[in-house]
């Protein structure tokens, strides 16, 4: 595995949630994220998320994230699958790219992401293989 590590922006274009009640709020996202670092790119992502209603601090949501640009020197694309869990202020998230998305130089592509959140910047670290291709 290969290590890329680096920051990114977020702009954010939240919709009002579209399915509210007594136990949970679920609502769209969409985001655009503009990478540097070891993976210099851009990527738009769509999110459902759903937030609690009853306990503050927990909510989930799910994510696909096309990400185009290069990655070490390598030009192409991919596509991250994200789940994320809170569960009253803990979070687990997973990012992972999806099989057989990669483009260009980038094709075989395989890995995890994970993303940090400290004063509102944010890190990512990347771990990614090739795998050959089918």
């Amino acid at each position: 595995m290969t290590l890329a590590a680096g920051t990114f922006e977020v702009t954010m274009n939240p919709e009002p949630p579209y399915d509210t009640n007594d136990g949970a709020s679920i609502g769209r996202v969409s985001i655009k994220k503009q990478f540097s670092g070891d993976l210099q790119a851009s990527s738009t992502v769509e999110m459902i998320g759903a937030r609690s209603a009853q306990v503050k601090g927990s909510a989930g949501y799910v994510a696909i994230e096309r990400v185009v640009g290069s990655l070490h020197g390598k030009t192409g694309s991919f596509v991250l699958q994200h789940s994320g869990t809170m569960t009253r202020g803990k979070g687990e998230l997973h990012v992972s790219v999806v099989p057989d998305s990669g483009t260009g130089e980038l094709k075989g592509i395989a890995g995890r992401m994970t993303i940090e959140i400290s004063d509102g910047n944010h890190s990512y670290g990347f771990e990614y293989s090739f795998d050959p291709a089918p």
